[in-house]
């Protein structure tokens, strides 16, 4: 069947002055987020997560299949277990799995096997990755350029809820196939990443990193 066409009307364009100052503003607030470890239990209404996920939810995806599946997280019981099952898995990373140049590179931020901000933090969103879709005569195929896909909608998510006020971390135990057991997800999905979403806390520290400057990551050929 034909792809059916419509005319871009939302589309927005602005002066140079304009549009230079707005992408200075968001370079700046982006400039300002953080990975929090240290998260308050204060409440985070559901309204704002579901805006956050909207916005995520608009990204580009190979061939328009949104590959992604974002199951947000709030029941302390499910919490719980997702720490249990972690922490498990990041013992046996420090003790037997991680080499030592890892290790090395971890020691500065000061990180280990404990993962309490999985239950402090009000929400844990875990992002999937689905591989495969169904036609509709029964026959299944796989999505093109799922990870890609879901990288960009995981970062325009992570950019959503720091816009919105609150902090995040990106957090991915090494394997996470126990996230399907205890989300009851099906094995076609594929679990990317889990991000762990609140207020930090009043004391929250974070680690005295700096960004690479802008010489370093970008090139540009006239």
């Amino acid at each position: 069947m034909a792809q059916q066409w419509v005319r871009l009307e939302d589309y927005r364009s602005y002066p140079p002055e304009e549009m230079l100052h707005r992408a200075a503003e968001f370079s700046e607030e982006m400039g300002r987020r953080r990975s929090v470890r240290h998260f308050a239990d204060r409440a985070v209404p559901q309204e704002v997560i579901e805006h956050c996920l909207q916005a995520a939810a608009s990204a580009p995806s190979g061939a328009n299949q949104q590959p992604w599946r974002f199951v947000v997280v709030s029941d302390s019981t499910a919490k719980h277990e997702i720490r249990r099952r972690a922490e498990a898995e990041e013992r046996a990373f420090y003790q037997s799995r991680a080499s030592p140049e890892w290790l090395q590179a971890l020691a500065p931020l000061g990180t280990d096997a404990n993962k309490p901000f999985l239950e402090t933090a009000p929400y844990l969103i875990v992002i999937f990755v689905q591989r495969e879709g169904q036609l509709s005569d029964g026959h299944t195929f796989k999505y093109p350029y799922a990870l890609e896909s879901v990288g960009i909608a995981t970062g325009i998510l992570i950019a959503a809820i720091h816009h919105a006020g609150l902090a995040a971390l990106t957090y991915t135990p090494s394997p996470m196939r126990f996230l399907n057991q205890v989300l009851q997800r099906p094995q076609s999905e594929r679990p990317f990443l889990l991000l762990v979403v609140g207020y930090p806390a009043e004391d929250a520290l974070v680690p005295d990193i700096r960004r690479k400057p802008l010489h370093e990551v970008v090139t540009f050929i006239p």
